[in-house]
């Protein structure tokens, strides 16, 4: 690639735009076949590639070399020893996208001590819930530091003061000496860090990952997703989570794949921005995103405007999809949007996994794209079709086949494996599943059994295939029968109006002692009269759906809470709503 060189005519002085690391390198390529983190790194740093940080507008910002950021990492590793850090000690980590992060965790790996990648604030709550947030994750993983960017210091330093924690900033922390020190040797068996899943917040769970459990799973991605030569990554998703953290940061060093970075509240900001990095790409691309990442996508795109006068995506090569339910139509309406652009839907790769696994637990087969198979309601209800009523089904999508090591089963409440085409909670075993919940034996035990995971979803296998249907943590039993939440929310959102993240649908009990679904729906109108004929006319949407009389409560925009991975968080919302923080516009009189 040439150097673009733009002239200076204030200081009369040439300045050279930064140059990406280049995407083909003369080092062969490994994939993830090393013991240990650590010497990933020290394997990628011999090359070429590395990250890429750009900025809101998506242009280059700073090229970080994977050479640069192993030296950056080695004098925080000696910094972090000369603070009195061992091996095993536990230091939190802020983890906004940014060489300061990447640097700082990999230093944590070489000085012997786990990183534990927390999250940025969310839009909801504000201050006092992000440090509250912050303390009880503290708490939980009891770290010797917690290091943070200054833009938002004065938060967690509070949070910091509250667990009696030492808290520093990290371009503070860089002006520390490094001293030459001995680095400990790592072994393959040793945990490597901590995941804390994107739902954590009241009752946190670190997740215990070993260096051979990480380098398993990152061996499986690339694997399954065939990279190869002339493969680039572009991704904006955070790297607190453990889609955004292994699979777009620990992923690409372990398998050496120069990679482009929005950060995630630039891609908030300015979606569009994502597929301009992925249109000014010259090699293949591998992005990943939920659902919601394509859907507000296809959105800003009008109508009146064509895409291929703005976007290339004729080689992205990979759209990996995943970490909520995948949605049929939503990738529709993005081939949709998107296809005189160049974009395939056979590029579409839906996968499956979860922090306890460390990441993948199925990926479907490069070029197989969006594959759904339409399933009565009846057999998602546990109940028995009824003459009464016309069927009705929803469309599940295929998340591929086990990833390269792993095991999937289905089974019973009983644990009893089930057949093909039955309906019941997803087991998963592998050399990635997690060592446990750190000082957590009881939780640990309640879903690791003979080395096999209860993973919490519901799904069922279909010749080698898995399919969710949901989280058996949010279904919504009433009278025997099972209600997902997802069928009433999609239902709603089918009205004019209403969109993905809208609505959140919770089981709750009545005055009278009943159980009943209640429905939340953020309104955009300020008209009474208006909001009287939505609230019957979603109500009599949901009946349809479920054959029951739901509460119906209308809320003002941006009311429903998020997880730290952008998902809506049900369990949040129920909890919010029951205790009067969130508050429905009042009936009508």
């Amino acid at each position: 690639m040439d150097l673009e060189v733009s002239g200076s005519h204030e200081t009369g002085v040439d300045q050279a735009k930064p140059v990406p690391t280049p995407t083909d390198d003369t080092l062969p390529r490994r994939l993830a076949d090393f013991a240990t983190l650590g010497e990933a790194l020290d394997y990628a740093a011999q090359g070429v590639r590395g990250l890429n940080f750009h900025d809101a507008r998506g242009n280059l910002a700073r090229p970080y070399p994977f050479s640069e950021m192993r030296a950056d990492a080695l004098a925080q590793a000696r910094r972090l020893i000369a603070a009195g850090v061992k091996p095993e000690d536990r230091i939190a980590l802020i983890a906004e996208t940014g060489p300061e992060f990447a640097s700082l965790f990999f230093g944590v790996i070489y000085a012997g001590a786990w990183p534990v990648p927390l999250p940025l604030p969310t839009s909801f709550g504000g201050a006092q819930s992000y440090i509250g947030q912050l303390a009880v994750q503290l708490q939980s993983c009891d770290p010797t530091m917690l290091i943070y960017p200054p833009e938002i210091g004065a938060m967690c330093a509070e949070a910091a003061r509250l667990r009696g924690v030492e808290g520093i900033d990290w371009s503070e922390f860089a002006t520390r000496p490094d001293p030459d020190a001995a680095l400990p040797q790592a072994s393959t068996g040793d945990i490597a860090y901590l995941q804390y899943s994107s739902g954590s917040t009241r009752f946190p769970h670190g997740v215990a990952i070993t260096h051979h459990a990480l380098l398993n799973n990152l061996a499986a991605h690339s694997h399954g997703m065939h990279v190869g030569e002339g493969d680039r990554c572009v991704s904006w998703l955070p790297w607190y989570h453990d889609m955004g953290l292994v699979g777009c940061l620990l992923s690409i060093v372990a398998n050496q794949v120069s990679t482009d970075y929005l950060k995630t509240e630039d891609f908030a900001r300015r979606p569009l921005a994502w597929l301009d990095l992925i249109s000014r790409n010259r090699g293949t691309t591998l992005s990943y995103s939920p659902t919601f990442g394509y859907d507000i996508c296809s959105r800003r795109m009008s109508s009146q405007t064509k895409a291929s006068d703005r976007f290339d995506l004729s080689r992205w090569r990979v759209a990996g999809n995943g970490a909520d339910m995948i949605r049929p139509d939503v990738m529709q309406h993005f081939v949709d949007a998107f296809a005189d652009a160049g974009f395939k839907a056979s590029a579409f790769l839906p996968s499956y996994g979860l922090a306890e696994a460390t990441l993948a637990v199925s990926i479907m087969p490069p070029g197989e794209g969006i594959q759904v198979e339409l399933v009565e309601e009846t057999q998602l209800s546990g109940g028995a079709s009824r003459a009464d009523r016309p069927q009705r089904y929803r469309a599940i999508v295929n998340c591929g086949k086990a990833a390269r090591d792993m095991q999937i089963q289905i089974r019973e409440e009983d644990g009893t494996p089930l057949p093909d085409k039955a309906i019941g909670k997803v087991w998963c075993k592998g050399p990635s599943v997690m060592v446990g919940y750190f000082r957590d034996q009881e939780s640990t035990d309640a879903c690791l059994v003979d080395g096999w995971l209860d993973t919490g979803d519901m799904g069922y296998l279909s010749e080698g295939y898995i399919y969710i249907v949901g989280r058996a943590k949010d279904m919504i039993i009433v009278n025997g029968r099972n209600h997902w939440p997802q069928d009433i929310e999609w239902a709603v959102e089918q009205l004019p109006g209403f969109k993905q993240g809208d609505i959140a649908a919770f089981a709750i009990t009545t005055p009278g002692g009943e159980e009943t679904p209640a429905v939340l729906v953020q309104c955009r109108t300020s008209d009474e009269g208006e909001r009287v004929r939505l609230r019957e006319e979603i109500r009599e949407r949901v009946r349809s759906v479920t054959g029951m009389n739901c509460v119906i409560e209308l809320i003002p925009p941006r009311t429903l809470p998020r997880t730290s991975s952008g998902k809506l968080s049900r369990a949040k919302a129920r909890n919010l709503y029951l205790s009067g923080d969130i508050k429905p516009y009042p009936l009508a009189a």
